[in-house]
Order: structure tokens, then sequence, then C-alpha cells
């Protein structure tokens, strides 16, 4: 039937079904936004425990508590719509330029002897996304029965995104009180180990990006018939993305500013834009342009924690800085 619809509609209107299987693109967008949303709960807790733990912290804490239902509705279904629209091709050069910028704000990290950054979870929102559908493109490539198999993961991943959300409800209304008088489970054992998520968010995120960086290389190189169009594609491609690295290097380390977090998002995609002007095709621009907005618009959700992550020590995430509520002093280093 869509088919036979883009067989009638003129070439610059037949983007308007460019895809060939939308129950499974919608599915795997689905995938990728509980992906996003189950991330941005965890550092929310994290967040939330950091501030409950120190006093000069009361109005970013009340800050992380405010949030309207409606939406977060709105935002999860939004980036399912991006996701689902995001083709596999446009997806997979994200994934690759998330995975070197990432590979580079660690080691430079690692010559300071610090810990994963926080920040670098939130600047992965989008990226996490694209690295979802990437993954499941490839993994269910001429899949028998891959909308059933996209089903029921996008059921599971629903399933974990609806408890995670529950226990951000349950942290931010009732920690401090079950943590003062030691009566919840959950929040006793949040209290010990909340400086534990960060690390085990990297261990997810890198068994995430490690299967969608595989997945990337085969779907960009799969379009190309013969081994020299895959070497003009991917030598701008290469020369592009380490200009952008070295650029973004240079100007956190100048100016590590809430402004710069968007900034380099415009001069990511506007990189990535101009790639796809020289080597790509129409549609990739328009994916380009539709990664722009999703892009900004996570980032944009998640400003209050990006504000509280610029105003943290570096090694915040390796072990706690201030003392937990609900222990004496004397058991907690406060030595950093």
């Amino acid at each position: 039937m869509i088919s036979y619809l883009k067989s009638w509609l003129p070439s610059p209107l037949s983007w308007v079904f460019w895809v060939t299987d939308p129950v499974d693109c919608f599915l795997q967008g689905l995938i990728g936004a509980c992906a996003v949303s189950v991330l941005c709960s965890l550092i929310r807790i994290h967040l939330f425990v950091l501030c409950s733990n120190n006093p000069d912290k009361e109005r970013e804490k009340n800050q992380l508590r405010s949030q309207r239902q409606f939406l977060e509705l709105f935002h999860f279904f939004l980036l399912s719509g991006i996701f689902a629209i995001v083709g596999a091709r446009v997806a997979s050069l994200v994934v690759l330029e998330f995975s070197l910028r990432a590979v580079s704000m660690l080691l430079s990290q690692n010559k300071g002897g610090a810990g994963v950054s926080t920040k670098l979870f939130l600047l992965c929102q989008y990226s996490l996304g694209c690295g979802m559908t990437t993954g499941l493109s490839y993994l269910y490539e001429g899949a028998s029965h891959r909308t059933l198999c996209l089903v029921i993961g996008a059921g599971l991943a629903g399933l974990i995104m609806w408890y995670t959300l529950k226990l951000v409800h349950h942290i931010l209304t009732m920690y401090e009180l079950h943590s003062k008088q030691r009566y919840c489970g959950i929040c006793i054992f949040l209290l010990t180990t909340w400086h534990s998520i960060p690390k085990l968010l990297c261990n997810m995120l890198k068994v995430t990006f490690g299967i969608a960086d595989f997945a990337a290389i085969y779907l960009i190189n799969k379009d190309f018939l013969s081994t020299s169009e895959a070497i003009r594609f991917w030598t701008p491609l290469t020369i592009c993305y380490t200009l952008l690295v070295i650029y973004m290097q240079e100007e956190q380390q100048q100016s590590p500013t809430e402004q710069m977090v968007y900034q380099t998002v415009f001069v990511r995609m506007g990189g990535l834009l101009i790639l796809t002007l020289t080597v790509g095709n129409w549609m990739d621009v328009f994916h380009i342009i539709v990664s722009l907005v999703g892009e900004g618009w996570c980032l944009f959700r998640t400003g209050t924690m990006l504000r509280i992550c610029h105003g943290q020590p570096r090694r915040d995430e390796v072990s706690p800085s201030y003392p937990a509520r609900g222990f004496p002093e004397s058991h907690v280093d406060t030595s950093q």
C-alpha cells in the first residue's frame, strides 16, 4: 500500500513515505526513547541524592523535584517519532561521531585521574537512542519475525522504563524521610550505593555503543557497490570527525560553559550537514536537520541536570563528596 501511494507522488513529495516498514521503525523509535528515559531517570536519582547530601544544594534539589508529567509524556513521544524518522544511515553517523568524541573525552579525563563525568551521560542521550535503533536495525535485518521481536522488545523496554519512573518518583518524594528513619530498603540501599550509579551506566553504555558502532559501520558500508565508493565516503568523514573532536576539545577547555554544550551541537550537526551535502543525498540532509532538533530538545529538557553537573567537582562520581544523611559524618571521607 505504501509503495503504491509513493509511486503516485511527485519525487519531491515521496519522502512522506520514506520507510518501507513504518511499524518496525516506530517500534524501534519507542525502544530508543525508552532507553533515553531510563538513562535520564538514573542520572536524576544520582544527582538528587548528591544534592540531598549537600545542604548547599537545596535549590538544585527542588529543581530536580519539579517535573510535569505532561511534558515528560510529550518528550517521550516526540523522541519516539524522531528516532522513527531518522534513517539508519544518519543514525549511524551520529553514533560513530559520539563514540569518537566520548573516547577523546575519557582519555583527556583519565590523564587527570578523574572518573567518568556525569555530564557525558547527559550529552549521549540522543546518540543512545540512535545507537539503539542502529543496533536493532542490524540485529533484526532479514529476520522472519522482525515485527514480533520488536513488539516484545518494546514491551520489555516500556516495562523497565515504567519501573524506573516509579523509582524516581519514590526517591524524589520519600528518600529524605526514609534515609533518616531507615524505613525503606530501597532508600537505605541507595544511601550507601548511589555513587556507583555512574559506573553502572558506563558499563551499560559501553556494551550498547560497542554493538551500535559495529552495526553502524556495517549499515553504512552495505550501501556502497565498490571499495572506491567507500573510500570516497570514509575519507572526508574521518577528516570531518577528527576536526570536530579537536575543535570541541579546545573550546571546552577554554570555556566549559553550559552555552558551549548547545554550541557544539550546532557545530557537529553543521559538519555532518556539509558532509552529507557532498557525499550523501537529500534525504540524509533532512535527517540531519531532524537530528539537530532531537538532540537540541534532549539537552533542553535536561537543562537543570546539566547546570548541576557544571557545578560539581570532577571526582564526584568516584566517591561521595558530602556526608550522607542518616550516617555520622565520621564514617564518610570528606577530604576531597
